[in-house]
């Protein structure tokens, strides 16, 4: 049984984390078993540092220190300590205090009305070697939100002015803060609520960290293969020979436990039956062993202070992978694979090859992601076919830990990287991964993405530990869009776009121009312009025996012409005067250099005229085998050209005057404990006054059980009005007679009242009598907290559009007005708001307004976790909600509040 003196251990509080310099810690709660731990760290560090820690020279931990700063209650004393390994590096600890800085305890408040002690006084202790790696700042990090937790509203610490270090950390943190000077100390307080400040400043440590992990791997200083073989063949024989070929910039050493004992190089490369045997440091170790040896490899790695690993290895189970990762991580590491197929580097001082890759490709501005081996190769033959170059490559398997995230994260920052490729397999953080691709999208790198199994109904490739989603297809699909990234449907199309945008600038405009020697391949690509939504001008048709200077005149004046976009280039070899790849390269190349004023893409498609695709990627020009091809990329360069330009103008949030956000905590508050665990919606009058709060009014629906009291709800509404089942089989269906609408007199609401009854086959029709609302374009409209990318709000017309066709739009909260304005347009069925055949526009603005209002409604109130109102009808003038149902659960915690930690599926 446990003792008041054995508080439960908070396992939630544990965290593995990036530091700034790439490495992983781990982050915990500090025990009573780790009093030895903690001598020994003490004695490590400096005696300025424990100076700095206790304003007094400090030697050595008595007794009752240790006892102290070992033993807590997890409430009134927290203590974190960050390690590596069985070492700490640092620690952190708070003590509740009241407001005269004397102990306190939440468990036992003080006498009278005095509230809770919410204030904590703060102190780190950092080991001088590893200062400077960002230890003391995600501890921070860490320990605000356990304070927070515990219901600690603020930190004070006391710091010598000659801690310079240890006052960054506070002052940098983004929180607000009050600084003093007294007694010969600085006193500092901070506000533990997060702020826009500590929200930014923590991803952009996270986002060096994260990248920083990355680079460690793709551009290490030495390698180490472990698994190589004397004879040729086998992975890691094969890997170390593709490292050699490459000209890897660094030491190379093979290691293999079969080796005899007298053996000190494979083919000129030192060879060692261990690790341990290397004299020097390894930065990079490439395990391709069995996967039942990689788990003592790791250790070796560990031990000799590898920084990381790419695990070529396959195998594994979901366990075992959840097993190696942990220990990676708790040696400093971090890991690509397992099941990886390589990393690739092309970067002059490093030239890195660490995959089964025949060759080293040329440097180019392309950085590629992928997962399985298959798809790998299928990605660097496309693109050699392209002759488009990499800036790096990373095919990470079964991604257990190094993911898609990390690399754009890398990217985000790599100036020899302009275009993300990626093929994933899976979104372990769907909503971690949408804000970094629209980030990176934004600040003009496009991120284009193929996903794969996307139909499988959620269903993970085989090895994958992620946690799967049952978020819906068209709404992942919307959300990717909605941050820019664009969606390529094959690997082919992947290549075809990112050797586009690599080397061509983004088109203004969706107009666009063909020229060629072929009346019938620029036919197929005018008819491929229109497909995709393009605007293709008349064809400039060069006679069958156009040459390269007929081509520079005609694509200089396409050029020259401003109500072009783009230009489309077919060429074939029809017996053209000097038509060869050199040749017309040039002309083509001559006509873009000397086109005055703004640059505009061109692209080629080409039949039959060999080695044209090498020579115009030679020269930034993207060239296809197909019109079709050239069309689909350029369209997704239209697209997101686009996406850039509304991105570059933010739109707003209006400021509403009469949303009355208190009364709505309280009637959320007083929702029932069946409501509130969401087992059942919110009563319809709890939630018609829930929504009314934030300016949403539900037109009054009057029950009408019978025929009488049908008719009295109808004199209390005012004639004419609707009659409509509630029951769930004809709720909203005109089509079954649930509905009668108009109902002028007291007879035809009694005779409609008769009918609806008589169609309750098993369930009665449970009929309600409602106003008559202004006729308009019936729509629906829906917020719902997705618990792996955040709260969406949906919007779509109500009936078939949306029900059969699956014509419902999305966006992620918070929205502003062009947001809004965004969704209403973007569903297929939008020209029936705008007046289509003649009807009258309706009122788009009242519609965007209950967007507005109801997006901040789910954003202020975690606790709501589905809104759905339909039908909305939106008149000429103004809109009624006919119906709405609300439903609550316990909210969920808030990712993007949470400190920094790397996932553990």
């Amino acid at each position: 049984m446990r003792t008041p003196e054995q508080p439960v251990y908070p396992a939630h509080w544990e965290a593995d984390v990036v530091l700034r310099d790439g490495g992983t810690a781990r982050i915990r709660p500090i025990t009573p078993a780790d009093a030895e731990r903690l001598v020994r760290f003490y004695e490590r560090v400096s005696d300025e540092a424990k100076y700095y820690r206790f304003f007094a020279p400090h030697p050595r931990l008595s007794d009752k220190d240790v006892h102290r700063f070992t033993h807590h209650d997890y409430d009134d004393r927290v203590g974190l300590a960050a390690t590596v390994g069985d070492d700490f590096l640092a620690t952190v600890r708070y003590d509740r205090v009241d407001r005269h800085g004397s102990p306190a305890s939440r468990s036992h408040p003080p006498a009278g009305d005095a509230p809770v002690a919410d204030r904590a006084e703060v102190a780190f202790l950092v080991e001088d070697a590893h200062q400077g790696r960002g230890l003391a700042s995600v501890l921070l990090e860490h320990i605000a939100a356990v304070a927070r937790e515990r219901g600690i509203r603020r930190f004070e610490a006391e710091v010598l002015p000659a801690n310079c270090k240890m006052i960054k950390v506070f002052t940098d943190a983004g929180y607000s803060q009050r600084r003093s000077f007294a007694g010969g100390s600085v006193h500092l307080t901070l506000d533990l609520s997060p702020t826009a400040a500590s929200l930014a400043v923590m991803r952009a440590r996270e986002q060096r960290a994260e990248a920083r992990s990355l680079q460690r791997l793709l551009a290490p200083r030495s390698i180490a293969v472990v698994g190589a073989g004397r004879a040729p063949g086998g992975a890691g024989r094969l890997v170390l020979d593709r490292l050699r070929a490459g000209g890897f910039a660094g030491p190379l050493y093979a290691v293999n436990r079969a080796l005899p004992e007298d053996t000190t190089e494979i083919d000129g490369i030192p060879a060692h039956r261990s690790l341990r045997g290397i004299p020097g440091p390894v930065d990079l170790a490439v395990l391709a062993v069995p996967a039942d040896r990689v788990d003592q490899v790791l250790t070796d790695c560990g031990e000799h202070g590898v920084q990381g690993l790419l695990v070529l290895s396959t195998g594994h189970t979901g366990q075992a992978q959840r097993a190696l990762v942990r220990r990676a991580r708790s040696y400093g590491m971090r890991l690509i694979g397992p099941g990886a197929f390589g990393v690739l580097n092309t970067a002059p001082g490093v030239r890195l090859n660490a995959s089964p890759a025949p060759y080293l490709p040329p440097p180019g501005r392309i950085g590629v992601f992928t997962q399985s081996a298959a798809i790998a190769i299928t990605v660097l033959e496309e693109l050699e076919g392209s002759g488009a170059g990499l800036s790096s490559f990373i095919s990470a398997g079964n991604r257990a830990d190094l993911s898609g995230n990390d690399a754009l994260q890398f990217w985000d920052e790599d100036p020899d990287t302009h275009v993300v490729l990626m093929y994933l397999e899976s979104l372990g953080n769907p909503r971690k991964f949408t804000r970094l691709a629209r980030r990176t999208a934004a600040a003009g790198k496009p991120v284009v993405v193929v996903r794969g199994g996307r139909h499988s109904g959620g269903a993970l490739p085989p090895g994958h530990v992620v946690p799967a989603t049952s978020t819906p297809e068209d709404t992942s699909a919307a959300l990717i869009r909605q941050a820019g990234v664009i969606e390529a449907d094959t690997v082919t199309e992947l290549v075809d776009t990112g050797v586009l945008l690599a080397g061509q600038p983004l088109p203004p405009g969706h107009r666009i121009a063909v020229l060629g020697n072929a009346e019938a391949l620029g036919l197929v690509a005018h008819d491929a312009c229109r497909a995709q939504d393009l605007s293709p001008q008349p064809t400039t048709a060069l006679p069958p025996d156009a040459g390269p200077e007929d081509y520079r005149h005609a694509l200089g004046a396409a050029l020259a012409d401003p109500d072009t976009d783009a230009v489309v280039v077919t060429a074939v070899p029809t017996g053209g005067a000097g038509l060869t790849a050199p040749a017309l390269t040039d002309a083509l190349h001559a006509a873009i250099t000397a086109a005055p004023g703004r640059r505009i893409p061109v692209v080629v498609a080409h039949l039959a005229i060999d080695g044209l695709a090498t020579a115009l990627s030679a020269r930034g020009i993207p060239g296809y085998p197909s019109a079709e091809r050239a069309v689909r990329a350029l369209a997704h360069a239209v697209r997101h050209a686009r996406w850039r330009a509304d991105a570059a103008v933010p739109g707003s949030v209006p400021a509403f005057d009469d949303i009355d956000e208190h009364t709505a905590t309280r009637i959320i508050a007083a929702a029932s404990a069946g409501e509130a665990a969401g087992r059942h919606p919110l009563a319809t009058d709890r939630a018609q006054r829930l929504l009314a709060t934030y300016g949403i009014t539900v037109l009054p629906a009057l029950a009408a059980p019978g025929p009488d009291a049908a008719v009295r709800a109808a004199r209390r509404l005012g004639f004419p009005v609707a009659l409509k089942a509630t029951a769930p089989g004809l709720r909203h269906r005109a089509d079954l007679d649930g509905v009668r609408l108009g109902l002028a007199t007291e007879g035809e609401l009694r005779r409609a009242h008769a009918e609806l009854a008589a169609l309750g086959s098993h369930d009665a029709p449970r009929p309600v009598v409602q106003a008559m609302a202004p006729r308009g374009v019936d729509t629906v409209v829906r917020a719902v907290a997705d618990p792996a990318i955040g709260a969406v709000l949906s919007f779509g017309l109500a009936g078939p559009a949306s029900e059969l066709l699956g014509d419902i739009a999305h966006r992620l909260l918070p929205v502003t007005d062009r947001d809004v304005a965004a969704l209403v347009r973007s569903i297929r069925a939008a020209p029936m708001l705008f007046g289509w055949r003649g009807a009258s526009p309706v009122d788009t603005d009242a519609l965007e307004e209950l967007l507005l209002r109801l997006g901040r409604l789910v954003e202020d109130h975690p606790e709501i976790a589905a809104v759905t109102l339909e039908p909305v009808v939106v008149a000429p003038r103004g809109l009624s909600v006919l119906a709405a149902t609300v439903a609550l659960a316990p909210p969920p915690p808030s990712p993007d509040l949470a400190p920094r930690r790397l996932p553990a599926y």
